[in-house]
């Protein structure tokens, strides 16, 4: 973090055809973001003028060619590309693509060096975002790849929080990803998560069976039986907070996701449904485990309404928000633990 600066936000653009810009700029459009922190976007000057006298959104920006040059106050826009792109709102096209990693290539570049703090991603097209020098499903498999640390797919809300045992795995290969290895790395993932981003000193976390009715006793499938529940047991045995599996049906409807402070969902839907359902407009993708910070909101491109202005940016300004509130948690965590370190030496 710059010496005595806000903290710097970095923010990749996502598809120019969607929504992402909009919502970029109608959190930053109220100059009053400015006293959290420091925005810095990935794009152009040329893309940015574009896109908000399109959409009639009333915002100053600071050009620079360089992260360093990015000034606190400011909504800052890092010139990533001199040309200017064709817009297509509601098109999932090669253009958009080709421009979206364009801007998280810079973004997470920046983050490595240390010259953001933290990167909130706009929402990408997963099939346009396709080359052969780019081939993941997602931002959390790119960044996976880049960062240090076992990435965790986590939805936030300050009250319901919940992790993905596989998350961009298709459904038939779902049970066979599932290992006792894999459990305990989720499960050591989200603990230290809840621990030091959000400052949750003994989590309880809830896991999800894989089959209906966590296989009801090997009737509809074994793998709850076989891998889930000694996996479980194991944990518990060395004194960690894990309780299931629970059945996923009833599990939300019956508020039983109140009493634990994350979920453990053992694929992408089984998780992500009842979380959007319950949070939408208000919830945030973190990826956690990783050594830097992440977030994003918790819809898509939304091709459907891109270019018309109707946009809900709620969930990139809580994106924006969880970030921060990350990232100082994490800030206060190395101060306590480095405190902690330095009487042990003095004591000695």
């Amino acid at each position: 973090m710059q010496e005595k600066g806000k903290i710097r936000v970095g923010i990749s653009i996502g598809d120019l055809n969607g929504i992402g810009c909009e919502v970029v700029l109608k959190t930053f459009e109220d100059s009053r973001m400015m006293d959290f922190c420091t925005p810095v976007v990935f794009a152009s000057n040329k893309t940015i003028s574009q896109q908000k006298n399109h959409l009639k959104i009333s915002i100053n920006y600071n050009g620079v060619h360089d992260v360093s040059k990015a000034l606190d106050g400011k909504f800052n826009v890092v010139n990533v590309w001199k040309e200017t792109p064709k817009l297509q709102y509601g098109e999932a096209t090669e253009e958009g693509g080709k421009y979206a990693i364009k801007s998280l290539q810079k973004a997470v570049e920046a983050l490595k060096k240390g010259q953001i703090d933290v990167l909130v991603t706009a929402p990408i097209n997963k099939n346009n975002i396709q080359t052969e020098e780019f081939n993941f499903p997602g931002h959390t498999d790119f960044l996976a790849k880049e960062l240090n640390g076992q990435s965790l797919m986590f939805m936030v809300t300050d009250d319901l929080k919940v992790g993905l045992l596989t998350d961009h795995v298709a459904v038939k290969d779902v049970s066979n990803a599932i290992t006792t290895k894999l459990i305990n790395e989720k499960i050591a993932t989200i603990e230290n998560s809840l621990k030091v981003d959000f400052g949750i000193s003994k989590p309880k976390i809830a896991m999800l069976g894989i089959n209906p009715h966590s296989g009801d006793n090997g009737v509809i499938g074994k793998e709850d039986d076989t891998v889930l529940k000694p996996a479980i047991k194991e944990l518990v045995n060395k004194g960690h907070l894990v309780y299931g599996p629970y059945a996923a049906d009833s599990f939300f409807g019956s508020d039983g996701y109140k009493k634990f402070d994350a979920i453990l969902a053992a694929y992408h839907d089984q998780g992500l449904i009842p979380f959007k359902t319950l949070s939408f407009g208000n919830g945030v993708n973190y990826t956690a485990g990783l050594d830097k910070v992440r977030t994003s909101p918790d819809h898509g491109t939304a091709y459907e309404i891109a270019g018309k202005g109707k946009a809900d940016h709620s969930s990139f300004k809580e994106a924006v928000f969880s970030a921060l509130h990350i990232f100082k948690h994490r800030e206060e965590h190395k101060e306590l633990t480095e405190n902690v370190l330095k009487k042990q030496k003095v004591g000695r």
